[in-house]
């Protein structure tokens, strides 16, 4: 039986700006309405990190907007929210952010067995070289895709 994954946000300047190693699960902790308008789409992770505070990690600037319908008078668009991850991961997490100096992104956000999850990372910041090559790379790559359809269409 395979599981259906539907994916919501994705953090698509994440693996532009770093080099991205081990990756996690996690849970997310949300009100109602965060929950409805994350399935209509209406969340935005581009500038949104991630902050381990008192041993607990949360997800700082994503921002969902509200419903329309929404009747919370405390419905704040870019509050922080406490990630679900084990003590055994955050311990990974908070040491390598530490000694390391590396960073914790997150990926995308996506609905997994009806419960949404996101994927974060621990992340080193590229350099500008580094992005360049990278640019270069995905250039690289789409020419020879382009190169291979032309080969096809000419047989």
């Amino acid at each position: 039986m395979k599981k259906s994954i539907k994916t919501f946000a994705t953090n698509r300047k994440a693996s532009f700006l770093y080099a991205l190693e081990t990756r996690y699960e996690a849970g997310l902790v949300l009100q109602g309405w965060e929950v409805v308008a994350i399935r209509q789409g209406q969340i935005n992770l581009a500038n949104s990190y991630i902050s381990i505070k008192n041993s607990e990690a949360y997800l700082i600037s994503a921002h969902i907007t509200p419903l329309k319908t929404c009747t919370s008078e405390t419905a704040s668009p870019e509050r922080p929210r406490k990630l679900l991850l084990n003590r055994r991961e955050l311990s990974k997490l908070t040491g390598a952010t530490a000694q390391k100096g590396m960073s914790i992104v997150p990926l995308r956000l996506y609905l997994k067995s009806g419960k949404l999850k996101l994927e974060i990372a621990l992340a080193k910041g590229k350099k500008n070289y580094d992005k360049k090559q990278s640019l270069k790379e995905k250039d690289i790559q789409r020419e020879q895709l382009r190169s291979l359809k032309d080969f096809r269409r000419n047989e």
